[in-house]
């Protein structure tokens, strides 16, 4: 592959730009695209009296009369949008005739994302521009997130791929030897046994995007998740080995390579020789190496995910009508060509993702790597959720009870399914989630329905064990799971006992907690509590509002199956408990529930602690 031109209108050079010159010719181009935006502007909120008075009105001295705008930035591209914040500044750009006034602060995305939902105090800001929309789903995802964000398009971006040092990319046959992530994952456990390093998933979208793409890679490779090619067991071993090489975050991991690429560094084991890492990241490290080893760059064959930069406004009640003009001016700014030529030098493509050919060149790419190819829609919110949730798990065990409710409603079909019962998908829902956990995890099973023994509701079907754990028989624990949820079935004529089984299900979890796991009961019902000689729902909430203990963390993990399931009372229950609830209208979509909700617990879990 040679090199390739830019496109006419992209950011032509990156190294030392010319300053635009001051002639007239210059400063008229820049008025036709202030009218511009003010026309569309003023069509879209119907303020043509703005309109009147951006045109035709006297220019007024900037100094006491600007539009502030505060623009909340991801580490990497923070220092790019202060250099165009400068210069909106030093131009004068306006938006409804006063001067654009702003400030970029650095913020951290995942911690402005679990910070959104606080309404007690002011974010500071009105617009946020983190690294990737992974963090903008977060934020709005969660029924606690209660701020309303625009995202009005992506600003720039970055794929993501692999980067090694000198000696290691040699060793795989950089640049000529193409590999898949699923083979660029695996040399780390091959012969080649490179040192791979990652930031960690849970707080860095580059990790969390190349977690994804190794999963879809492996499950390609091993025929898809639950072919029998192993591919859950592989994507939960690259996970376990990622976990042991991670670090908190992007600047955090660059800081595991060695300081020079020869002798005892080099070869020093806690030194990683490639990292997941965006091409912006790699550019950076590069343009300022020293004496650093320059990376080179693996763009997998199978295709990468990028870096976005979504240009994304609090739509709250604090955003005045100035205020939202103002950062839609500020993003039409950005897009023009002077500043598309800031966002280069300091190591971005443009958003869309064509490549360019000096940002590439300093990252470390070089042909035959694929890295022209534009990469392809970024995976699924599903996808996602899924790598996160193994990751959740691989990294900290986790030690969980299943209450699966077995009443006689779960023999209902399911809508679409062609007469499969509620019981049949449950139960293939809940062995795909099996698949997930490691051998460390540990994981019981209960099923309830009405004075199911004897007087009681519920019944313990198989302990909580490790997974892992083999009987004299040479069976596991998971093994016996994986025969217990199968032999499920729906109770002829059974009601649904909820209250009385919630109730017990977590003070056996309360006394069995296990430091240093994830502690959770996971409890499905598609009913409401049918028990009338059960507790009561408010004695039920107030007794587990009692027995929670902050230091000893189990939260109770509610899944109202179908239209009939008492979504109330499982929100009510869950909440007790620093738990979550949430109904499904078909009960194949358990098992990214459950993984969802524990990387949400996980996630509040650590905050808390915090």
């Amino acid at each position: 592959m040679g090199r390739h031109s830019l496109p006419e209108d992209s950011v032509g050079p990156v190294h030392s730009p010319r300053q635009d010159p001051t002639g007239s010719r210059s400063s008229a181009r820049r008025r036709a695209v202030a009218i511009s935006t003010a026309v569309v502007l003023a069509l879209a909120t119907g303020a043509a009296l703005v309109l009147r008075s951006e045109l035709l009105g006297p220019m007024k001295s900037c100094s006491n009369d600007a539009v502030r705008l505060g623009v909340a930035a991801s580490p990497d591209i923070a220092p790019a949008l202060r250099e165009v914040a400068e210069r909106a500044r030093s131009t004068h750009v306006r938006s409804d005739g006063r001067c654009l006034d702003v400030k970029v602060t650095s913020r951290v995305p995942y911690e402005v994302a679990d910070a959104l939902g606080d309404d007690s105090r002011d974010p500071g800001f009105q617009v946020w521009l983190p690294d990737s929309s992974v963090w903008v789903d977060r934020a709005t995802s969660s029924p606690a997130k209660s701020v309303p964000l625009d995202t009005l398009g992506g600003v720039a971006s970055s794929p993501v791929a692999v980067a090694a040092t000198p000696s290691a990319a040699k060793r795989l046959g950089w640049p000529q030897k193409k590999y898949s992530w699923a083979r660029l994952t695996g040399a780390a456990t091959g012969d080649e046994d490179l040192r791979l390093g990652a930031a960690d998933p849970a707080r860095s979208a580059t990790g969390l995007l190349a977690l994804a793409r190794v999963n879809a890679s492996i499950a390609k490779e091993s025929g898809g998740p639950g072919k029998g090619g192993g591919a859950d067991t592989r994507a939960a071993a690259a996970a376990k080995l990622l976990s042991q090489r991670v670090s908190d975050g992007d600047d955090q991991v660059l800081t595991t390579l060695p300081r020079d690429d020869s002798g005892a560094e080099a070869g020093n084991p806690r030194r990683n020789q490639a990292l997941f890492l965006s091409e912006q990241a790699a550019y950076r490290h590069n343009a300022a190496a020293g004496g650093a080893p320059r990376l080179q760059l693996f763009y997998p064959e199978d295709g990468t995910a990028e870096l976005d930069y979504p240009y994304t406004v609090l739509n709250d009640d604090a955003l005045t009508t100035v205020r939202a003009r103002a950062a839609t001016r500020f993003m039409t700014f950005l897009s023009d060509t002077r500043n598309r030529r800031i966002l280069a030098r300091h190591g971005f493509r443009p958003a869309g993702g064509k490549a360019v050919e000096e940002v590439t060149r300093t990252a470390g790419g070089k042909a035959p790597q694929p890295y022209a190819v534009v990469p392809a829609s970024g995976p699924s919110g599903a996808e996602l959720e899924t790598a996160l949730g193994m990751w959740t798990i691989t990294v900290q065990s986790a030690r969980l009870n299943t209450v699966v409710d077995a009443s006689a409603s779960m023999a209902a079909p399911v809508p679409g399914r062609s007469g499969e019962s509620r019981m049949a998908v449950t139960k293939a829902s809940l062995l795909r989630a099996l698949a997930q956990f490691t051998p460390d995890d540990e994981i019981g099973l209960w099923e309830f329905s009405r004075q199911l023994d004897g007087a009681r509701d519920y019944r313990e079907l198989v302990p909580t064990r490790r997974l892992g754990l083999r009987d004299a028989d040479g069976s596991t624990q998971r093994d016996r799971l994986t025969a217990a949820f199968g032999a499920l079935e729906p109770v002829p004529g059974g009601a649904t006992g909820l209250y009385d089984t919630a109730l017990a299900a977590y003070r056996k979890a309360r006394d069995g907690y296990a430091q240093g796991k994830f502690n959770a009961v996971v409890l499905l019902t598609d009913g409401s509590n049918q028990d009338e000689g059960s507790i009561s729902r408010k004695a039920l909430v107030e007794e587990l509002g009692r027995l929670t203990d902050p230091n000893r963390p189990v939260p109770l993990i509610a899944i109202a199956v179908g239209p009939d399931a008492d979504l109330s009372a499982c929100e009510d229950i869950a909440e007790a408990t620093g738990g979550s609830a949430q109904r499904v209208a078909d009960p194949a979509q358990i098992d990214s529930v459950i993984l969802k909700a524990i990387v949400s617990a996980s996630r509040t879990g650590a905050e808390d602690s915090g």
